[in-house]
């Protein structure tokens, strides 16, 4: 069946349902991290290839009828392809080990809420003063770190530092980043779809529809192939870098950068992850924010442990500080048995848990999200990335917060505009795409997890490194030391903007 599809079709669907302005409550028990082996059709294999071993390796590679796809020298990691059974055992008889892509989903603790924004208009006015954004009043999480002494003070970012978003595409001319992003460094890496392939064993609603590919997508919407058609990147980046046209970031004139490695349906593989972390640290970004992850088991699969790792040294080596989410499975970390947790436990990094006022009565807006990972010596530091209140018997429980009745002290951005609903086709295989009510550019959207804390962290590395503290752990040990006391299990405090800018 031919998946393609026009532009003009593409841009002339308007999904029925997914831009409701009614909020939806979040999930008791957030789904699992994805971190499966079973790559739909995927037959990339991953290794690290340095030293002596290089020379010659693509023509070893061809000689067992595979293909590089990609060698990076500086980590020594490569990507190759078509390799089968009986070629992965010649490669490891001669002394080159080999190992499976994997693949990462989203894990999200609940759906997004929307709003109308209507009246903003896109000249910008408040990027000197973020506080004067439309709807800043929303923006409990700004006000919980303090980010307003920071701006009082003229602590704004500057444009010669750069953050990279490795997740889901920008929205890169939205009111809050048009001007923002460097799309000459912004790359995709989702030349190909990649989904749960369906089990004949399982019920059929758990495979992922077959969609056109993200980069066939924004080339039949004329876009960058960087844009967001799933939303989550935007909110995301939203939180580091925003000109505060409705909504503040904890900067208003850092640059981003945008590496897709999530797809409209919010998987990618690791493969891609770990190359579009090679990308960002080559293209000199000097913070990136990485928002998604999972877990696999490290018995048997320390090979993978050994490929993260590399890369991550790599990046560290050049200059990058990468701050990550510790996910929404409402885990402790520090006593997860064999799990290797993708990527608090990968070196050099700032792992991110989550807080946020249940209720709009609260008085502990540092109260754990529900979702939340944690783990005394697995998770650093603990941001706002929303929460929300639930009855003994699980029900939720309403409050009247400033943008109305809700059910989530939510993380706001704009809506991406080419944000997509995936719905299974009838032939069971295929799924049918349509754009939301978010094409028209003046929707806002909710977002609660450890997604949306990460990058308040990220944002205050950018400003430190503004300031002139630019070694990673320097960065690090500033972000720590000047946090918040909270529970040690969600990390060694929350951000304090103000005090780590020593205001």
């Amino acid at each position: 069946m031919d998946r393609r599809i026009s532009a003009v079709a593409l841009l002339a669907a308007v999904s029925l349902a997914a831009c409701s302005p009614d909020v939806v409550a979040p999930v008791m028990a957030p789904s699992a991290p994805s971190f499966s082996k079973s790559v739909g059709e995927s037959n990339k294999h991953l290794m690290v290839v340095q030293g002596e071993r290089a020379e010659g390796f693509a023509a070893r590679i061809a000689a067992v009828g595979g293909t590089v796809d990609s060698y990076h020298a500086g980590s020594g990691f490569a990507v190759v392809s078509g390799l089968t059974q009986a070629a992965t055992s010649a490669l490891a008889a001669s002394g080159i080990s080999v190992q499976p892509d994997a693949q990462i989903a989203l894990n999200l603790p609940a759906k997004t809420a929307e709003a109308d924004v209507s009246e903003v208009s896109t000249e910008i006015s408040s990027q000197a003063n973020p506080t004067t954004a439309s709807r800043y009043v929303w923006q409990w999480n700004m006000r919980l770190v303090n980010a307003p002494a920071a701006w009082a003070a003229q602590k704004l970012g500057s444009s010669a530092v750069t953050v990279a978003i490795l997740d889901t595409g920008l929205d890169y001319d939205a009111p809050d980043l048009n001007g923002l992003v460097d799309l000459s460094r912004s790359k995709s890496f989702m030349a190909n779809f990649v989904g749960v392939a369906d089990n004949p064993a399982t019920p059929a609603d758990e495979y992922t529809p077959k969609v056109p590919a993200d980069d066939v997508l924004a080339a039949a919407l004329g876009r960058h192939p960087v844009v967001d058609l799933n939303g989550h990147g935007t909110n995301v980046a939203t939180q580091v870098s925003s000109k505060a046209a409705a909504l503040a970031g904890i900067t208003s004139k850092t640059t981003l950068i945008g590496v897709k490695v999530l797809g409209a349906n919010g998987y990618g593989n690791l493969s891609d992850i770990l190359n579009g972390v090679l990308w960002a640290a080559d293209k000199g970004a000097d913070v990136a924010n990485m928002s998604l992850g999972g877990g696999f088991g490290k018995y048997g699969n320390g090979y993978y442990v050994g490929l993260i790792n590399s890369v991550f040294n790599y990046a560290k080596d050049q200059g990058m500080l990468i701050v990550v989410a510790a996910g929404n499975s409402g885990i402790n970390l520090q006593h997860n048995g064999n799990t290797f947790s993708t990527y608090c436990d990968a070196p050099h990094v700032i792992c991110v848990s989550s807080v946020g006022p249940p209720l709009a009565t609260s008085t502990n807006l540092d109260t754990p999200a529900f979702y939340t990972n944690y783990g005394k010596n697995s998770v650093d530091i603990a941001a706002p990335g929303g929460n929300a209140q639930f009855t003994a018997s699980g029900a939720i429980v309403p409050s009247a917060w400033p943008w109305g009745t809700d059910i989530a002290s939510w993380v706001w951005s704009f809506c991406a505009k080419q944000s997509l609903v995936i719905q299974k086709a009838a032939d069971g295989i295929n799924g049918n795409i349509f754009l939301t009510a978010c094409a028209a550019g003046n929707r806002l959207t909710g977002n609660i997890g450890t997604s949306q804390a990460s990058p308040h962290v990220a944002g205050l590395a950018a400003l430190l490194i503004a300031e002139g503290v630019t070694d990673p752990s320097a960065i690090k040990q500033r972000i720590i030391k000047s946090a918040n006391p909270i529970n040690s299990a969600y990390g060694r405090g929350r951000i304090n903007v103000k005090a780590a800018l020593g205001l």
